[in-house]
């Protein structure tokens, strides 16, 4: 079982923390057969070995990297010749849609197993298709930049799939190198090339964890969502075993505004980490605190407020066990989000939790902008401004859109305060004209406020509420019902025509609120409206 221990002045072994731990402990998951989706690869491998090889490919379908590689190995040990598992280790190091750099020496570590040259190790292939394959990894940890070695991976990819059109993996590989050369856009033609690819492999194997997870990430935005809905409802049904699996059907509900079956999802997908981790004796892995972090955000959506903060302690609760850049940067996010969806600005993080010093980039720019929302709440303009500096600093670092569109945010809000409207209007155009330069968001907010809502927010505060509509209305066609919009923009569009036109987006409100603790004081002052609209 999972090991905690006090952090801070909070008992780590939280009564929501012990409740997903009774659950994990329910499932049995450790005592059952090990399952991840079906497919079919032939090659000249030892039968002894075809287990190992089989299991991890289809663990790198699901991005189970590290237990993708440890199969690969224990294929290798079974067939030293056996030249597709050196491949499969080596294509573990590759990370196309995650913000990892790809670990090139490493795999080319694995590939030097083959031969010290390029040549010997084609020449440990056994045919001409398995030839294939080695190319094509030598070219994605070959010479060139990442892009340059991105596109021309892309391009081998293509061939080996027009030369080999009954090979699905291959159709799945090309698929997935179409969205690793996106390189963190969202071009639309680049996602429906994958899709294509992924539906064609999808209807002849709909078992196959790579059709399914491909088509999701292909669709995850809130235009192309409803097409991902298939797959969403079969993915973690097709690899139980794997956590990734677990929590992509929620890439499909976010982007769709179903929050429910988005904590469903990812609370599974934070069990299935948790008993992997218990299982190898392990810390949680990336897959257990991305699950974590999204399952907060959902919570918070549903006004669940009271859970988001056991689980935010959950999350406090392994790092304080195992504390790393992951947990703390994943901690920081949390509570800025915390803080953002539930208005308790005064919310933070004990100095025994967090190196706030360690900070930077994108986990810096959170806590400076979370820190001076708070300042001025308190009315203290000059530790808002301390902390505007803060974070002017930390963007610079990060490089980032979303932390351009968070510092405008908080110069508007300290002109605001300072009585410099016009100035605080024009800090709020711009940085909702940054945000609209950024690819469509399917995860919890980057930046942590969107910046429309925050518009919406200041206007409806000045009297504004035609205005304020129309900048909610633009926040949910980027973030599909999320709460604070819906409120917003119901009070417009009541201050704007009356109570009856709002009531349709109250019952919509009441909906997501359904399950919502009782005491929410973000909720409180609508709680008689939105009744009144059933």
């Amino acid at each position: 079982m999972l090991r905690f221990k006090k952090a801070g002045s909070r008992s780590a072994v939280h009564a929501f923390a012990l409740i997903l731990l009774m659950m994990y402990s329910l499932t049995g998951f450790s005592q059952q057969q090990q399952v991840y989706g079906e497919l079919s690869f032939s090659n000249s491998g030892k039968s002894e070995a075809q287990q190992d090889f089989l299991t991890g490919l289809l663990m790198l379908h699901s991005f189970q990297y590290e237990d993708a590689r440890e199969s690969f190995q224990k294929a290798q040990e079974i067939d030293p010749d056996f030249a597709m598992a050196y491949w499969g280790e080596a294509m573990s190091y590759n990370y196309p849609l995650w913000p990892n750099a790809p670990e090139v020496d490493r795999a080319n570590e694995v590939l030097a197993k083959l031969g010290s040259t390029p040549q010997e190790q084609l020449s440990r292939a056994q045919t001409a298709r398995e030839k294939a394959y080695i190319s094509a990894v030598q070219t994605l940890f070959g010479k060139g930049d990442k892009t340059e070695r991105d596109l021309a991976y892309l391009q081998a990819m293509k061939q080996l799939s027009a030369q080999y059109p009954d090979d699905l993996d291959a159709a799945l590989f090309l698929a997935l190198a179409y969205l690793g050369s996106s390189h963190g856009g969202r071009d639309v033609s680049i996602y429906m090339r994958a899709a294509a690819i992924s539906e064609e492999v999808f209807a002849k194997n709909p078992k196959h964890p790579g059709a399914a997870h491909y088509l999701i990430h292909s669709y995850d935005d809130p235009v192309h969502a409803p097409l991902g809905l298939r797959a969403a409802r079969v993915y973690a049904d097709v690899a139980p075993s794997a956590s990734h699996a677990q929590h992509m059907p929620s890439h499909i509900f976010y982007a769709l505004g179903r929050w429910q079956e988005a904590t469903a999802s990812n609370i599974n997908a934070y069990i299935s980490d948790a008993n992997r981790a218990a299982e190898k004796d392990q810390t949680l892995s990336t897959h257990g605190y991305h699950a974590i972090w999204w399952l907060m955000y959902s919570q918070l959506q549903e006004g669940l407020f009271q859970s988001a903060r056991a689980t935010l302690d959950l999350a406090a609760s392994h790092h304080a066990e195992n504390p790393s850049p992951l947990s703390q940067d994943i901690l920081v996010f949390m509570s800025a989000s915390y803080a953002v969806e539930t208005g308790d600005w005064s919310y933070t993080l004990s100095k025994d939790d967090v190196e706030w010093e360690a900070l930077d980039g994108r986990s810096e720019v959170a806590r400076a902008y979370v820190t001076g929302v708070e300042a001025l709440q308190d009315g203290d303009i000059n530790r808002a401004g301390s902390m505007l500096m803060q974070l002017e600093k930390a963007e610079k670092e990060s490089k980032d859109v979303g932390s351009q569109v968070m510092l405008l945010e908080l110069q508007a809000l300290i002109d605001l305060q300072g009585g410099e409207t016009e100035a605080a209007m024009k800090a709020l155009d711009q940085a909702t004209a940054l945000e609209e330069s950024m690819p469509l968001y399917f995860g919890p907010p980057w930046p942590v406020k969107p910046s429309h809502e925050l518009y919406g927010e200041v206007l409806l505060q000045l009297g504004l509420p035609l205005r304020a509509r129309e900048q909610f209305s633009a926040g949910l066609s980027r973030l599909p019902a999320r709460s604070r919009s819906l409120l917003g923009l119901a009070r417009a569009i009541e201050a704007i025509e009356g109570r009856q036109a709002a009531n349709e987006i109250y019952r919509e409100l009441n909906t997501i609120w359904s399950n919502s603790d009782a005491e929410n004081p973000v909720l409180d002052d609508v709680w008689a409206l939105s009744r009144g609209a059933e």
